[in-house]
């Protein structure tokens, strides 16, 4: 795991069982970073700091067990005194306790007691100080091998998805390839493609990055779906290193909206299509045959089409990658393809969406009574495109990784799906992060991939 305050960055190492969680003490990791002479040595740009220490010193407790947090601020480097207030709740639900307390040279020590039920529990802090107010947070699990996700699987489910998916190859395997010379290297040919995806129009584009002079037979293939929003495929360089190192792979926009677009255009379609809020993942959810993510769900198996008729392709791996949103639709791909080899999934978004009808921790898009989503219509269709019924479907090796203080994709909702995948799975525990990975995270999975691969 990569621990970070903020944008502080440590690196430690710790296994058990299946799981690797990562953890050494404060000292230990401040004297790393004081040897880190090109490096920040504080979080970037920022004249506070906030260090948060359970008792526990993997973040995780069984029910019944007391839960204690040394809390620590600094200003300029220096230990301050002040009043905070603190509250504790569930993973994203109100405060069911409050109080305050006085830090004395910095440092204080708040007890947030313990849970009944397997769950996550939330510390938020608030300082105010020169006029100015600090907030931060840390998260602690109860028992988080039993969360259990409040969404039930339709007796229908999967004679529903292969219909579905029966009904798919009917429309014939059609897409466009040109050069992308701007997304290219000495290392990598970019192509930008243009997949369709049935007979209503609904299309995909992608980046496919390749390594340069790949022969026949070469590489295994990795098709990589994006984060929620309407906007440009970002990730085709960021991730670069995959053709580096002999992997194919395609990078996705989901909405059909070709990205050499502006950032001004994608800007207006936001504003116009979405309302600047995801509401395409609200859109048709009345109904599980018009709603808008289906032709999404089905058109990762129509790249898998693309990517496997490539001369290239190494004809056994096929991987599935992402994060968020793009690591629900990994997992979802996984699941409804068995050419699918391997799946690396990060904190996986519309998990557990219908938990938030009865006061439970809901995954993202974290849909409101007010948005009509908890309706009756709506709640019959969640079921049918809620990642933890495809988890339970998925026959493939699993890599997961996610952190604990994640707001937008909780760590309750990451439980939920690990804790019903019946494959062989591995996960990377990382309590500290938000909703991030880290460079040498993202490096890693690749690694896993590279020593799961078939020969």
């Amino acid at each position: 795991m990569y621990l970070r305050f903020n944008d502080l960055l440590f690196t430690i190492d710790l296994r058990f069982s299946n799981m690797m969680i990562y953890r050494a003490p404060l000292l230990l990791m401040l004297c790393m970073l004081a040897g880190m002479a090109s490096a920040e040595n504080y979080p970037y740009r920022s004249d506070y700091l906030w260090v948060t220490v359970p008792d526990h010193a993997d973040w995780l407790y069984e029910t019944g067990q007391q839960a204690t947090v040394d809390v620590q601020f600094y200003k300029y480097g220096i230990p301050r005194d002040g009043m905070v207030e603190w509250e504790v709740g569930n993973d994203l639900l109100p405060a069911d306790q409050k109080g305050t307390v006085q830090l004395k040279n910095g440092r204080a020590t708040i007890k947030m007691g313990t849970a009944r039920k397997p769950c996550f529990r939330d510390l938020r802090l608030r300082l105010t100080l020169d006029g100015k107010t600090y907030e931060h947070h840390v998260k602690v699990g109860f028992s988080a091998d039993k969360i259990q996700p409040y969404t039930q699987e339709p007796k229908d489910f999967w004679p529903f998805w292969q219909q579905q998916l029966e009904a798919a190859k009917a429309f014939p395997v059609k897409y466009t390839k040109e050069y992308a010379k701007e997304m290219s290297s000495d290392k990598v040919d970019a192509y930008r493609l243009k997949i369709e995806l049935d007979s209503e129009h609904h299309a995909f584009y992608a980046y496919l990055l390749m390594p340069k002079g790949a022969t026949v037979g070469s590489c295994p293939v990795v098709l990589t779906p994006p984060g929620a929003g309407v906007k440009p495929i970002r990730d085709a360089t960021t991730r670069r290193f995959y053709p580096e190192n002999g992997f194919i792979r395609m990078a996705l926009d989901i909405h059909g909206l070709n990205p050499t677009l502006s950032e001004e255009v994608f800007a207006e379609i936001r504003h116009a299509f979405d309302n600047n809020g995801n509401a395409y993942l609200r859109q048709g959810l009345e109904d599980r045959d018009l709603y808008y993510m289906k032709h999404v769900y089905l058109g990762l198996v129509r790249c898998i089409d693309v990517l496997t008729q490539l001369p290239e392709w190494d004809g056994r791996n096929v991987i599935m990658q992402g994060g968020s949103q793009g690591g629900a639709l990994a997992l979802i791909g996984t699941a409804l393809d068995p050419r699918v080899t391997l799946c690396v999934a990060n904190h996986p978004a519309l998990s557990d969406m219908a938990a938030g009808a009865v006061g439970l921790t809901s995954g993202y898009p974290h849909f409101k009574k007010e948005s009509g989503a908890y309706s009756e219509a709506c709640m019959k269709t969640l079921p049918y495109y809620d990642v933890v019924n495809f988890a339970r479907h998925i026959k493939a090796p699993v890599y997961m990784t996610w952190g604990y203080n994640d707001n937008v994709c909780p760590p309750t909702t990451s439980y939920a799906v690990w804790n019903v995948l019946q494959c062989q799975k591995q996960c990377l525990l990382t309590p500290v992060n938000e909703h991030w990975t880290s460079d040498a995270t993202d490096r890693g999975q690749m690694a896993w991939m590279k020593s799961q691969l078939l020969k």
